[in-house]
């Protein structure tokens, strides 16, 4: 029966197969910015126990020595003139050799340390934030990545076309969560975005029977972002992650997502400053106009002003929106149309009117309504 040391914070050892709740507790106890360890020394006596050269396969391979930048097995073969199958070898030897180790046995208390730390994360973590949670530098990541790999707590799941690289320390919730992300991700359409905050409420109400504790807001963001088909886009509202309100592909995409967070009309000029400010990417006044005018999702509704089309208004000049309105509701007062037409449009009422006296389109009634001239 596996059993974890957390006398550090909890005064004991606790059962994990019946103590779940109370483990997840002491974990929390301990800072969650620093661990207990020094990566650095556990991986160096690990290594001490290796001949010469499966020391040197595993800290090319695992970037473990000054050298960050983690080698393939082509490229260490190719430095020993030997295949990438017998780099596969020593590697796979010279990491049971350490499990066998004396060594192995004297640093559980480390891998306690992580598990410990992982299910306080949630069980399930997303590779990069969980090592960028545990240590801040490159370096002693690396010692800590080879410390999961070796480790009896932890499975690794590579990444697919649903989920990106993770890690987990607890099997069945890493089940409940993937299953939720899935569900979530089916129920959502290509255009639908959510505020962050619906978004977490949604992906609540589709998880089930997973631990009440790792149920706050910190978790299920770091759930949310394990899953490759649902993402954020730089306005904070999440959404499918391939649509191009998530994905945005380019300055109308951009647009779109600033018109749409503004929530009312803007002038061309303000949503090419508000491209630049959100997105972080230079938009020119003049490129902006030009694609507002091309793409049907925006329509003019004032001099420069632009809405979008989604929000219910007309396509056209105002001529077209009086006609519009006319074919809609029938005849009606000048007063009337005024009314209805600044709904659709940003202009002065007299602008309106002068439209309404061109008889090639408009004719007015005795009563004094108007109506689309035959």
């Amino acid at each position: 029966m596996l059993e974890l040391h957390i006398s550090e914070y909890c005064g004991g050892y606790v059962n994990i197969s019946k103590n779940s709740n109370i483990l997840f507790k002491c974990a929390y106890l301990k800072d969650m910015e620093t661990i207990s360890f020094k990566p650095k020394q556990v991986t160096k006596h690990f290594l001490s126990v290796l001949p010469r050269r499966a020391q040197d396969v595993l800290v090319k391979r695992y970037g473990l020595g000054t050298e960050t930048k983690k080698m393939t097995l082509e490229s260490i073969g190719e430095s020993y003139d030997i295949t990438r199958e017998r780099v596969r070898q020593i590697e796979n030897f010279a990491l049971a050799a350490i499990r066998k180790s004396d060594a192995f046995k004297e640093e559980q208390p480390a891998f306690e340390d992580l598990r410990a730390h992982m299910i306080s994360l949630g069980g399930v973590v997303p590779e990069q934030a969980f090592l960028s949670e545990v240590v801040s530098d490159k370096s002693t990541q690396n010692h800590v990545h080879f410390l999961l790999v070796l480790g009896d707590f932890f499975v690794k799941h590579k990444e697919d076309d649903e989920f990106a690289h993770r890690w987990s320390a607890d099997p069945e919730t890493r089940e409940k969560v993937e299953g939720s992300l899935r569900k979530l991700y089916s129920a959502l359409s290509n255009e639908e975005l959510l505020e962050e905050s619906k978004m977490i409420e949604t992906f609540l109400n589709h998880l089930k029977d997973v631990n009440e504790e790792y149920k706050n807001e910190e978790i299920l963001r770091r759930w949310l972002s394990i899953s490759k088909k649902i993402g954020r886009n730089p306005l904070g509202e999440w959404g499918v992650a391939d649509s191009p309100n998530v994905n945005a592909r380019g300055i109308r995409d951009y647009a779109f997502l600033v018109l749409r967070k503004h929530g009312s009309p803007m002038h061309f000029t303000e949503v090419a400053n508000a491209i630049s400010e959100h997105f972080d990417k230079r938009a020119h006044v003049a490129t902006t106009h030009n694609e507002l005018i091309k793409d049907k999702r925006f329509v003019l509704v004032g001099r420069g002003l632009y809405a979008l089309s989604e929000w219910g208004y007309s396509a056209g000049v105002v001529r077209d929106v009086i006609s519009d309105v006319l074919k809609k509701n029938g005849p009606l007062t000048r007063e009337d149309i005024v009314e209805k037409v600044l709904r659709e449009r940003y202009v002065k009422p007299n602008t309106i009117l002068v439209n309404l006296q061109n008889p090639r389109y408009f004719k007015k009634d005795k009563e004094g309504r108007y109506a689309v001239a035959s």
